[in-house]
């Protein structure tokens, strides 16, 4: 029954060194390790609130992003659409200037052409004349073979000379 009911010299005892072992446990142990939890909470807390911190930095980068993002698209259509504005207007005015560079071609054209043509008359002009000089000349001499006869038609065109 001795372990059962210990004997009051052996309770006093033990209750003598279990309250030293408490106090030292309290002073040395449970002291620091109660220092250490609150630190480890204090630390935890933080983390907690820059991990929340960091959180809403990320949704307003986010945000931020989407909004960069919006914007890069809106200039690079608005780049598009001045590209093909400035392709058009390029296209349209090379379309201009070779429509005006064919019409300066045909202009030239069809000048040459009229000075050709021109050249063409007056050489056919010139050489009618000169056949028909030719001729002239040849039924002249046929006809005016002698004297008598040349004298009368040079006395008729002095009198046609005077009348005019």
């Amino acid at each position: 029954m001795g372990l059962v009911m210990p004997e009051f010299g052996l309770f006093f005892w033990m209750l003598i060194s279990f309250s030293i072992l408490l106090i030292i446990l309290k002073r040395f142990a449970w002291g620091p390790i109660l220092q250490m939890l609150s630190e480890r909470e204090k630390f935890i807390e933080d983390a907690l609130k820059s991990a929340e911190n960091a959180k809403e930095e990320m949704v307003n980068l986010q945000t931020g992003n989407e909004k960069i993002l919006k914007k890069a698209i809106l200039e690079r259509e608005m780049i598009i659409k001045e590209a093909r504005e400035l392709k058009t207007s390029i296209v349209n005015e090379a379309r201009h200037e070779a429509s005006v560079e064919a019409n300066k071609v045909m202009e030239h054209a069809k000048a040459a052409i009229e000075r050709e043509r021109a050249a063409a008359i007056e050489e056919i002009k010139n050489m009618i004349a000169n056949f028909s000089v030719d001729i002239a000349e040849k039924i002249l001499k046929e006809k005016l073979a002698d004297d008598s006869r040349q004298k009368e038609l040079i006395q008729n065109y002095i009198d046609q000379i005077n009348l005019n």
